[in-house]
């Protein structure tokens, strides 16, 4: 019984706070507003999509082999096609990588013949004049002490192919490793 009295004094308690205190801003605050109508601007039309279509379909894709494969289908037609690489030879493991990722670590001579020593992530190849190195067609010409030189085949964006010579230096800091 004594929880019930407890209960319904409290509900009394809460009844008579009705705002009171507040009723003056709400009066001052609707007379304000009274008024003033908000505007929403309609959305913008979207127009519908129109898919355009490819047009260009006899053009050779600049970032895929496509355009390597235009270069071997001309045959002997352009000045430059004599410089066309063989694409029908195996792979050797050293074109696999970019040449600026291969280090020269040093040279080896063997039974008159020197080779130059690579190296291409954690192994170290041997190679000779006449091996390819690099992913750009490159034949090794000359191996000295200090250095390998390499042709390189280039093809430009008209479908010629060019030479190209570079080299890859000795590191003399991993050769003393």
């Amino acid at each position: 019984m004594k929880r019930a009295l407890i209960l319904i004094g409290a509900a009394a308690a809460l009844a008579g706070c009705d705002g009171g205190e507040f009723s003056d801003l709400k009066a001052e605050l609707a007379t304000l507003t009274k008024d003033v109508r908000g505007k929403v601007e309609p959305l913008p039309v979207v127009k519908p999509y129109e898919p355009v279509g490819y047009q260009a379909f006899d053009q050779p894709d600049p970032f895929g082999p496509a355009k390597i494969q235009l270069a071997t289908k001309s045959g002997g037609q352009s000045a430059s096609s004599a410089l066309a690489p063989d694409l029908n030879r195996p792979k050797e493991p050293l074109e696999a990588f970019p040449l600026e990722s291969l280090k020269m670590v040093g040279v080896l001579q063997q039974k008159g013949r020197t080779y130059g020593l690579v190296k291409a992530d954690a192994s170290i190849y041997r190679i000779r004049p006449g091996n390819y190195v690099g992913q750009n067609f490159g034949v090794v010409t000359q191996i000295s002490e200090t250095e390998i030189t390499l042709r390189e085949l280039i093809q430009e964006a008209g479908g010629d192919w060019t030479e190209r010579n570079s080299n890859l230096q000795l590191q003399e800091a991993e050769a003393k490793k």
